[in-house]
């Protein structure tokens, strides 16, 4: 194992994360608040989030 400093996720890649985590969270509380259905909020919260991750990369590129 090496003795490197390098952090684990870049601040570009942790920023690009955590708003697609915050999307992800908004669309599944709006789903599940319309619908009713956890099953379908948490999916539509999974979509979003993965859905706005290449669209934040490329808003985001540095």
């Amino acid at each position: 194992m090496t003795d490197s400093n390098e952090p684990l996720l870049t601040s570009h890649a942790a920023l690009i994360l955590l708003a697609a985590v915050v999307i992800g969270c908004v669309v599944a509380g709006l789903t599940h608040l319309s619908a009713r259905n956890s099953a379908a909020a948490a999916l539509a919260g999974l979509v979003g989030a993965g859905a706005s991750i290449p669209v934040l990369h490329t808003l985001i590129g540095l």
